[in-house]
């Protein structure tokens, strides 16, 4: 699978860049809002082939993509859709510190809500957050979808319970607001 914008390739994960994806996964700065991380060597390994069984699945619902920049195939983050009771799916994004702030994060999960929507047939998707991470915030709201509310301390992990804020965009709303842009598969 393998999806184009003007800026990027937004393809399947393939077991030899572990060791891109794991120049960001092993960053605080990266994982100080997520559930995992900072990754080992052995953690990125680890990800990448349980990503490399996921791509083998029969009746895939889970998709976790490389980002690359299309001038030159850099990996510089990824992107992923879970597919959550045949309606609804979760979408989520990760990009290296270097190129984060210049939309690529937005273009990216944009691109995935297009496929969500047109190819899997998905009615309704969303994203969650930490409420300090304001970035992927921006995102959401850049992408189209409209904040639900917060969800407290519904998820423990890194050893305490945190809050999320929730957004989502259902499928009439992603083809009135045509955000999706110069996506092409």
């Amino acid at each position: 699978m393998q999806l184009e914008t003007d800026r990027l390739i937004i393809r399947e994960i393939r077991e030899t860049d572990w060791e891109r994806i794991h120049a960001y996964t092993s960053m605080t700065e990266v994982t100080q809002h997520t559930a995992w991380g900072p990754n080992t060597e052995e953690d990125t390994r680890a990800y990448v082939q349980f990503v490399m069984g996921m791509q083998q699945a029969q009746l895939r619902e889970g998709f976790e993509l490389a980002i690359c920049l299309k001038k030159d195939g850099t990996l510089i983050g990824g992107v992923g859709i879970h597919v959550m009771e045949k309606t609804n799916a979760e979408i989520g994004y990760v990009l290296h510190p270097a190129y984060q702030g210049k939309g690529y994060a937005a273009e990216a999960a944009s691109t995935l809500l297009g496929f969500g929507f047109h190819e899997l047939g998905i009615h309704r998707i969303y994203a969650k957050c930490r409420p300090l991470n304001t970035a992927s915030e921006n995102v959401m709201q850049k992408i189209g979808m409209q904040r639900e509310g917060l969800l407290r301390e519904h998820w423990f992990y890194k050893g305490s319970f945190h809050d999320s804020v929730l957004y989502s965009i259902l499928a009439s709303e992603y083809a009135n607001k045509k955000i999706h842009g110069n996506a092409k598969s």
